[in-house]
């Protein structure tokens, strides 16, 4: 997948230039902005102007892993699924899997007519039949359920800590990621990718982009089932933490290289173990 681009010099002095340190006067302008965003803007610039040749050379690589692995965890992780299928309808009545879409890869990310389109898309969403305003594309998204029955009916809401809505076996399954297991279909099937950003909903990323424009850079490759984000963070239960989010995301596409694969492998494994940012 290629050397990390953190290395390269096309961004140079963001190293020095995070959230948290102090920016050079001279080569970066001190802004009266929150420094994490204006490291999402340099990222994104990047991401959208220096990189998309080299991340489209670094899917094909990954599909094949991608492929590759999530065939293996589904014959692996079979005998845990149907364990777990048993125990969701033994605790509560429902559907064992829970479904619902989310935004994938903007497959325009290089048309430069994309943000014209997006305009355009705008103006006639009252009238068009996809109702979506993103220029990513949806999916059904699978997991296993973790909360009761028909528990969204209205306006889209986040998971918080002990929410009511999930039940005991679905805490478990969350705190294990067990119920993450079934997006290894959506792997398979092309939609994801076993790291990569979270995929999120059309309602949250449009809500997130008329704060922060950059905001869908992040769909630049397909979202994954853990990522840097993920192993960071864990659980987004705020909208405001989508913006500290975002910064993982971006630096995980600006810097995609193979041994930062096998660095959030790793993490992933620890997260699962100790329960990091479960919810």
């Amino acid at each position: 997948m290629g050397n990390s681009y953190y290395d390269s010099g096309i961004y140079k002095g963001f190293e020095q230039r995070s959230a948290t340190d102090s920016m050079d006067a001279r080569a970066f302008p001190q802004r009266d902005i929150d420094p994490v965003i204006e490291d999402c803007s340099v990222m994104s610039h990047v991401i959208n102007n220096h990189l998309p040749d080299k991340l489209d050379a670094a899917m094909k690589a990954k599909r094949f892993f991608d492929v590759f692995a999530a065939g293996v965890a589904v014959f692996l992780l079979a005998p845990l699924m149907l364990f777990a299928a048993l125990l969701i309808k033994l605790e509560s009545r429902g559907s064992v899997f829970f479904t619902q879409e989310r935004i994938g890869l903007n497959r325009r990310r290089i048309d430069r007519r994309s943000s014209e389109i997006d305009n355009i898309e705008n103006k006639r969403v009252n009238g068009d039949r996809r109702k979506r305003i993103n220029s990513g594309r949806p999916f059904k998204i699978y997991k296993f359920r973790t909360m009761v029955e028909d528990a969204e009916k209205g306006i889209p809401t986040l998971a918080v800590e002990d929410d009511p809505r999930i039940t005991r076996m679905g805490r478990i399954f969350r705190k294990t990621r067990i119920d993450e297991i079934p997006q290894f279909i959506n792997v398979i099937c092309g939609d994801m990718s076993i790291i990569g950003p979270r995929p999120e909903r059309s309602f949250f990323i449009n809500q997130m982009r008329s704060e922060v424009p950059e905001f869908t850079t992040r769909l630049a490759i397909k979202p994954g089932i853990t990522g840097l984000a993920q192993v960071e963070s864990g659980y987004t239960t705020r909208l405001d933490q989508m913006k500290d989010k975002l910064f993982y995301d971006l630096k995980y596409i600006a810097e995609l290289s193979f041994l930062e694969e096998i660095k959030i492998l790793f993490k992933t494994v620890l997260v699962v173990f100790t329960g990091k940012g479960a919810c």
